[in-house]
């Protein structure tokens, strides 16, 4: 090979989802495998995320007699594609390559001592079309008890997704806050219920439950994570008892190619440039361009960076690196959105408050500019946020207003305040939250027309006495119920905005990362746009375009394929799949 300062079998830039497990597999087969990612932190996005991962057919499932199959899932996935634009990353050969390897890299996970589960119930984001399932064919982690992780748990990306003790009764709040315990030892389905802990003594038993857990593990000098940072914690663990090399603060600035082949990397050691060599191959997995705003501008209509939940090192250059040695790219426009509210001081914050929940539960609607309902306010995050977008090209609509009533208010969380509580006073002296005696003055606060408001909550109000939402059939498949309230009869998802004051909050189009960038083949190979292959060099993770094309069809759609993807490419690399 050429002039190198040392060389690997496998090299890896970012430590994202499919990073780890390519390693991984790598160093099972007895080659070296480095990771290189460019910040302080490992992990990427998905040590940020929920750190769930989409996979049909899993073995949790036949476990535990939940029917599922590839052919059940294929024709879930045909549907979805059928149903959009065309999408390269898309193709009938790349979703036959996840449905087959997806279980299997769940397998070797699980062989390598990774703790998963599936959640219970996590439905099918479209439950309601042909293969889609209602149980969900989510898979996370066990909790994971960070201090395992010894010197590298410094280095682990801190998640987003916990569960803060301002979940549990104010009686239980403050003694664990001094304490010096800020959050619960909670797993992400049981925070997802501790939402609703102040309507169900299952779930007051729930939050104790979760008191006992967080305080014991406190006694025993435990520190339990959850989400993403569960799963990338332990892929961490896993990785550095393979005997993985990673580097931290060690971007990757070039592809090294020789003859048509990618031979290896420029990165950065000691302050200088370092050449690294791969044999084998290079995989990238260096996230998307959420964080880059002139690509956001460029390919997403100038949607802000700063209303991006992706990790700061999410700035696209390597795509941009492997464009300029002529990897085709496409769905460039797509971005897994996610909705969210902008608290004063928020857009400078990583975090920002998600509000998915918000106008999908009862006593909530979601409104354009000129105070129109024009969607489904339940259902995918990612297609709520289509809808922003696209009603945005005909009547205003970014932001758009969720209008709510004193019974929600009442009843259920607001931007991670507590059901019932009383919400910060500069809320509404910035004018964040705004609150009025009748919908007239409420729409006036907003800008809207007083008329058209009180025209829409009224029509929505006679869908909710007939317990059937006309317009947009919100409620109508397992996954808008799912987000509502199970204790709301006689629908989860419907209920009437009748009880003043009312309140108005701005919904703006966020997300969790990009869903576009180079166009792979069934085996993570990046592709020319004549479709050539571009001999040694894979992708997986939102650096490519993605396999599920322009929809979202579950929980862990992004972070699923990163992981089979990696899979597939190390396999491919090592010459152990050349089917």
């Amino acid at each position: 090979m050429g002039d190198f300062d040392e060389v690997f079998d496998f090299v890896v830039a970012g430590s994202g989802g499919g990073s780890m497990c390519a390693a991984l597999v790598m160093r099972t087969t007895g080659k070296s495998a480095l990771i290189l990612e460019k910040t302080e932190f490992l992990g990427g996005t998905t040590a940020r995320s929920g750190g769930v991962m989409w996979i049909p057919n899993n073995r949790f499932m036949e476990r535990d007699g939940v029917e599922d199959s590839a052919e059940q899932a294929a024709r879930y996935l045909d549907g979805l594609a059928a149903s959009a634009a065309p999408a390269a990353g898309n193709t009938p050969e790349r979703r036959a390559a996840y449905l087959r390897e997806a279980p299997r890299m769940l397998d070797f996970l699980v062989g390598q001592g990774i703790r998963l589960r599936r959640v219970s119930e996590y439905p099918d984001y479209y439950d309601e079309r042909p293969g889609g399932s209602v149980p969900g064919r989510a898979v996370v982690t066990e909790l994971f008890d960070v201090n395992e992780l010894g010197e590298w748990k410094e280095r682990l990306r801190p998640s987003f997704i916990v569960a803060p003790t301002s979940l549990m009764p104010g009686l239980l709040q403050k003694p664990m806050q001094r304490a010096g315990m800020p959050y619960l030892a909670a797993a992400l389905d049981e925070m997802m219920d501790l939402t609703a802990i102040s309507q169900s003594w299952r779930l007051k038993l729930l939050g104790a439950r979760i008191v006992l857990r967080t305080v014991a593990a406190r006694l025993r000098g435990k520190r339990y994570v959850a989400g993403g940072a569960s799963l990338q914690g332990r892929m961490l663990q896993a990785a550095v008892r393979a005997g993985v090399e990673l580097r931290t603060q060690s971007g990757v600035s070039e592809l090294l190619v020789e003859g048509g082949t990618v031979r290896g990397v420029v990165t950065i050691r000691d302050g200088r440039p370092w050449r690294v060599g791969a044999r084998l191959g290079v995989l990238v997995n260096a996230g998307g361009f959420a964080r880059n705003q002139a690509m956001r501008d460029r390919y997403q209509g100038g949607l802000p960076a700063s209303w991006s939940m992706a990790a700061p090192g999410d700035t696209g250059e390597m795509i941009q690196e492997m464009m300029r040695h002529g990897a085709a790219i496409a769905q460039m426009e797509e971005r897994v959105g996610h909705q969210i509210v902008l608290p004063p001081g928020a857009e400078a914050s990583e975090s920002k408050p998600g509000v998915q929940g918000l106008t999908a539960a009862p006593h909530a609607i979601l409104v354009d500019q000129s105070g129109v309902r024009y969607m489904n306010e339940g259902g995918s995050y990612m297609a709520y946020c289509q809808g922003m977008l696209e009603r945005h090209k005909s009547v205003p609509a970014i932001p758009s207003w969720a209008v709510f009533d004193h019974e929600h208010v009442r009843k259920y969380m607001l931007a991670g305040t507590m059901p019932g509580t009383q919400k910060p006073q500069h809320w509404y002296d910035s004018g964040f939250l705004k609150r009025a005696a009748s919908l007239g003055e409420l729409a006036r606060a907003c800008g809207l027309s007083p008329g058209a408001l009180e025209k829409t909550v009224q029509r929505f109000n006679g869908f909710v006495e007939r317990n059937r939402d006309e317009d947009f059939h919100r409620g109508e498949r397992a996954y808008d119920r799912w987000l509502g309230d199970p204790f709301n009869r006689p629908s989860q998802s419907l209920g009437s905005i009748s009880k003043p004051p009312y309140y108005a909050i701005a919904v703006v189009p966020g997300d969790v990362g990009t869903y576009g960038g180079v166009v792979c083949d069934q085996y993570a190979r990046v592709l020319r746009e004549d479709g050539s292959v571009i001999d040694g060099l894979y992708a997986t993770g939102v650096s490519t375009a993605s396999v599920m094309g322009r929809t979202y069809p579950g929980a862990g759609s992004s972070v699923g394929p990163s992981f089979a993807f990696g899979y597939i490419a190390a396999r491919h690399a090592a010459h152990l799949d050349q089917r």
